[in-house]
């Protein structure tokens, strides 16, 4: 990475005052999904910068309480699950409720995670006030309605979710291409602000022999591992499609699939040998992360992947499509596999051929790594605190943002 550059971007995103944030998300730990880890470390990095955060965002459980700090306050309204998605939440409108809010303690900027039914009302609520709004576009919901018997309404997912990402100030996504994909539509004022990895989280140093054990397998064995919801989304098909043409080759491998949803059961009945982990957290999921030897991530809906990273912290050599993070983070046969999004074959004889070549593994394992050691949370706070710089100036300066892509084509 330039030098040079990173200072820039530091001094870019130097802490000159403290801001009043609104953040407002459908989605937010204790959910397990990649927006909701996302948005929790950039929120605890803007504390830890000494910004005043108010969180609105769904009530998940009754029993769930607002947290209040000196400098952070929560926000709870009604949600409902959303459809195919019941293991989450989406808020229902609030206006009433964020108008009375930000009238009575108005915000330097909100920023908008997720572009549900809360979300349109803090847009709404926003303008009106004339709050400068910034908005992450973090989920394809068009793309994720192709495989849930919906496809039919993915144009017109796609011209909301466009009307709402264009009444904002800013809108910020995690890869250059991504970019590239929505300014063709029609989005305007997008603009890069990667996502991060925690190595102290995700590291090859909680790899279990223990673990493995309870998976019946030696240290000499085999495990290609997925990590991720158990939905069609996902691609699932061809990463199983991947693990049974590897079993071939080496008939001691095993398949561990972290995570669940609404394929579990039909995979379980198709694939009794498949190990089923269910969902992980903390330091179990870090363990099962670092336990396992190959990570197949054939998704093609993500506009990210933090899975890509956290594979990668983990010491695991990465086979991925060339999308998302791993086309952004990966240079195939160096550091992980990163084949063409048009070339399920090749996924396939990728997965096989790292299985069965040992130095291969632990070659792109080890660059994998060095990979991920270079992308810190810290630095993707600084980019995004200087972004809402940019939103509350107005100022949108061209060698800022030459800057910023820059730094996303440089591992």
């Amino acid at each position: 990475m330039n030098t040079d550059a990173h200072i820039q971007v530091s001094r870019l995103g130097a802490v000159q005052q403290r801001f009043k944030i609104a953040v407002v998300t459908e989605t937010y730990p204790p959910d397990i999904n990649g927006v909701a880890h996302t948005l929790s470390k950039i929120v605890e990095g803007l504390q830890a910068r000494g910004h005043d955060l108010w969180l609105i965002r769904p009530k998940q459980q009754a029993q769930h309480t607002a947290v209040h700090t000196a400098h952070f306050q929560e926000v709870l309204v009604k949600g409902v699950p959303i459809p195919f998605y019941s293991e989450l939440r989406m808020g229902l409108p609030a206006k009433r409720e964020l108008q009375r809010l930000w009238a009575k303690q108005r915000p330097d900027i909100v920023h908008i995670a997720t572009e549900g039914p809360l979300g349109w009302s803090a847009l709404q609520v926003a303008r009106k006030l004339k709050l400068p709004v910034s908005t992450d576009f973090r989920t394809n919901f068009h793309a994720y309605s192709q495989h849930y018997g919906i496809g039919w309404l993915s144009g017109a997912i796609r011209v909301y979710l466009k009307k709402f990402h264009n009444r904002a100030d800013i809108t910020m996504v995690p890869t250059a291409v991504l970019q590239q994909e929505l300014q063709a539509k029609g989005f305007e004022r997008v603009h890069v602000v990667p996502r991060g990895v925690d190595t102290s989280q995700f590291s090859p140093s909680y790899r279990s022999q223990a673990l493995r054990d309870t998976w019946g397998v030696s240290a000499s064995d085999k495990v290609l591992l997925y990590v991720g919801r158990l939905a069609a989304e996902k691609n699932l098909g061809l990463v199983v499609q991947a693990y049974l043409q590897a079993k071939q080759q080496d008939s001691r491998l095993r398949m561990v699939l972290v995570g669940d949803g609404p394929m579990r059961e039909s995979l379980q009945q198709q694939h009794p040998d498949i190990i089923f982990a269910g969902y992980q957290s903390g330091k179990d999921l870090a363990a099962h992360y670092a336990s396992g030897d190959v990570f197949a991530f054939a998704s093609l809906t993500e506009t990210f992947g933090n899975v890509t990273l956290e594979a990668m912290a983990s010491g695991l050599a990465v086979v991925a499509f060339k999308h998302a993070a791993a086309g952004q983070c990966i240079s195939h046969g160096e550091n992980g596999m990163c084949v063409d999004t048009e070339s399920p074959d090749e996924f396939v004889k990728a997965v096989c051929a790292v299985v069965e070549s040992p130095s291969l593994q632990a070659r792109l394992a080890k660059q994998a790594l060095q990979t991920a050691q270079t992308l810190d949370w810290p630095g993707v706070v600084e980019r995004t605190e200087a972004m809402f710089r940019h939103v509350m100036t107005g100022s949108y300066q061209q060698e800022s943002l030459e800057l910023e892509m820059s730094l996303q084509r440089a591992p």
